[in-house]
């Protein structure tokens, strides 16, 4: 790698990996810093979690969003060839998604997010996922940036998954679930 501060991003532009350049302010590079702030909240998570199962996890998760800022990072009419997020990563996490949600109780009402650390920070990553969603959407819809329709459903799902790592950390520590009851509910 070269030196961190160039002094390139200065007139309001960065580079992109195939070394093509975009303003600051495009939706692609919007997303992609929403991504990186989803790849920093999911660190501190791991940083947390008290269980080495829950870090390899997490750890993957972050290994698999590289990939997905690679993706990101190189506009789709570029020569530069760099694995994109395909239909078989959608069906990975889904698979994952439904292993876990099995393992769980069912859900039968809100819940307020906290509980341990880690599944207090796998809730901002959560949000922060949802955020990172929308802004790949705007991207996708940008004239001249077209981000996979993969890529976009991948992030939907991972926002499920992150939910349900936070229950499942949480159930991991005994930490009881916090329902969330409107006042009516509450004598029900």
């Amino acid at each position: 790698m070269s030196r961190i501060a160039t002094g390139t991003g200065d007139k309001g532009e960065t580079g992109l990996f195939d070394g093509s350049r975009a303003r600051k302010t495009h939706p692609i590079v919007r997303a992609f810093g929403d991504v990186d702030e989803l790849d920093a909240a999911i660190g501190l998570a791991v940083a947390a979690a008290d269980r080495t199962a829950t870090r390899r996890t997490l750890q993957q998760l972050q290994h698999e969003l590289f990939t997905l800022k690679a993706d990101l990072a190189t506009p789709r009419t570029s020569a530069k060839k760099v694995r994109r997020i395909s239909k078989g990563d959608v069906e990975s996490l889904e698979k994952r998604i439904d292993e876990l949600e099995a393992s769980l109780p069912e859900l039968r009402h809100f819940i307020a997010y906290g509980g341990t650390a880690c599944a207090a920070q796998l809730q901002v990553a959560r949000a922060v996922a949802r955020r990172a969603e929308r802004s790949a959407w705007e991207a996708h819809t940008a004239p001249g940036s077209g981000v996979g329709e993969d890529l976009l459903v991948w992030l939907n799902r991972l926002s499920d998954y992150l939910f349900l790592l936070a229950r499942k950390a949480n159930r991991d520590a005994g930490v009881a679930e916090d329902e969330m009851r409107l006042p009516e509910e509450k004598g029900a």
